[in-house]
């Protein structure tokens, strides 16, 4: 899912030719600063935007206005100069003096900030200190205005001099400039945070985009593997498997009696080719565990006769290098649900694997054991591993006594084509899928593998398997 982000140009960030005042301050902190003023020196004070836009207001009804508003004529009178005062520009000075038909005046002065006039701050209305009687404009805007009342009420109003309006505005503009300049940095360092964001968020966007285009295309290009190497393995088997049959014929003497130099190169011929379609099968086995392919025939089983089966197999092999094999299988082994030829498979593997790379004199070791294992998600922060929740594993150790595999390379071992030793002259062959081939077996029957150090030399491969409780009949008999 996309989302939009604006753009955030450099003018954007200095606020270049747009600075308003509203962005720039806090309206409910404005509003107490105002309302602080007419506290103290009682003379109502508003600020406007330069879109003529109320920003802060203190300021309280005059009895003497209220007492205007009674008459038709005075409620006209009044709301003429109060939108005349709020239209009314604080000229090139920055700073004008609007009067009132009542006598009082507003002083509208001009709030700026960089250079730039970013609004109007009003004060008033109050009465100048040199104004003590009503004036004919007060009592003859309307015949109900009575004299007395009229100036009585005009002696209540807030009174001040020239100087103490200027010097209160003064005070006040000083203060607003405290707040723009606050404000001012908060929003440059807001708005450069949110620029930073979005030019983050969009290299992330572009780098996830081309990250999804090569997983795609590593994806397609996996599919085509697998599909070339199924269908490559697949017509290789078909004239191999030829090939294997008529050597078998001919070694056995069915076209003819042959030469001993000539049955020779038959049984080159017929062991050659077994070894070419051992690995043709796991590369076919492989596409089908890539593909989801390849079917398990599940069902509750004894490991012990699958790891007899394998030590019986590998056995004239271990003889003929001198290497000693051995199973050690205990006696209340339990059950798992597997697949008994995929176990064969996994187990001949590793045990193969375990006699090419142990020297003459050493030895290979299946042992099969029922553990109890700590599950990773139980041990917590305090490190009270002995609370953690434990399960019943099936675990099956191949151990041997050979060269070993350095602790750095462990994890590339179940790569597919992988090898340990990848060098034109190296030692052992092999095509590097069958450890990759036994770990994608040993996860379908949700089990891990591992590898661990065989002290003092040697290595040993881990395999854990589900556990499954024996049932009545499977429970050992007391004789």
């Amino acid at each position: 899912m996309s989302v939009d982000i604006p753009d955030v140009s450099a003018d954007d960030l200095l606020l270049d030719g747009r600075i308003r005042l509203e962005d720039l301050v806090d309206r409910e902190g404005l509003d107490e600063l105002c309302k602080s003023f007419l506290a103290l020196f009682g003379i109502p004070v508003r600020i406007y935007s330069t879109d003529g836009l109320l920003l802060a207001d203190a300021a309280g009804e005059q009895e003497l206005c209220a007492y205007v508003n009674t008459t038709q004529a005075g409620r006209h009178a009044c709301a003429s100069t109060v939108g005349a005062v709020k239209l009314r520009d604080a000229g090139d000075s920055g700073d004008v003096v609007h009067p009132c038909f009542t006598g009082a005046a507003y002083r509208i002065l001009a709030l700026e900030y960089d250079g730039r006039r970013v609004g109007r701050l009003i004060v008033g209305p109050f009465m100048p200190a040199n104004v003590t009687q009503a004036p004919e404009s007060l009592l003859g805007i309307d015949p109900g205005i009575a004299k007395e009342r009229a100036q009585k009420l005009l002696e209540r109003m807030p009174r001040a001099k020239a100087e103490a309006v200027t010097r209160i505005a003064t005070h006040l503009k000083a203060s607003l400039d405290l707040i723009l300049f606050s404000g001012h940095k908060a929003l440059v360092t807001s708005k450069m945070h949110l620029a930073s964001v979005t030019e983050s968020y969009r290299q992330l966007e572009d780098k996830t985009a081309r990250l999804q285009e090569a997983f795609d295309r590593l994806k397609e290009l996996d599919r085509l593997k697998s599909n070339f190497l199924a269908t490559v393995s697949h017509e290789l088997r078909t004239p191999l498997t030829s090939i294997i049959g008529y050597s078998e014929m001919l070694s056995e003497g069915l076209a003819g009696e042959m030469k001993p130099e000539q049955g020779e190169f038959v049984k080159t011929i017929h062991e050659n080719g077994q070894h070419l379609l051992a690995l043709i099968m796991g590369l076919l086995d492989l596409s089908k565990l890539e593909s989801g392919t390849m079917r398990m025939k599940m069902r509750a089983m004894s490991v012990a006769p699958v790891l007899e089966e394998v030590v019986a197999t590998l056995t004239p092999t271990a003889r003929k290098k001198e290497v000693r094999l051995e199973i050690d299988v205990a006696p209340d082994l339990g059950q798992s649900r597997g697949d008994p030829e995929r176990l064969r498979q996994v187990f001949l593997n590793l045990s193969e694997n375990a006699v090419k790379f142990t020297p003459a004199g050493g030895s290979v070791t299946l042992r099969a054991r029922t553990v109890r294992e700590k599950l990773a998600s139980g041990a917590d922060e305090d490190g009270l591993a002995l609370l953690a929740p434990t399960r019943m594993r099936l675990q099956v150790r191949v151990d041997d006594t050979g060269i070993g595999i350095p602790p750095r390379e462990r994890d590339k071992v179940f790569d597919p084509f992988y090898q340990v030793d990848s060098s034109s002259t190296r030692e052992y062959g092999g095509t590097g899928l069958g450890l990759s081939i036994v770990k994608r077996l040993v996860e379908s029957h949700g089990g891990t593998i591992t590898i661990e150090d065989n002290r003092p030399t040697g290595t040993s491969f881990v395999v854990s398997l589900p556990y499954t409780e024996p049932g009545p009949s499977e429970m050992p008999q007391q004789s």
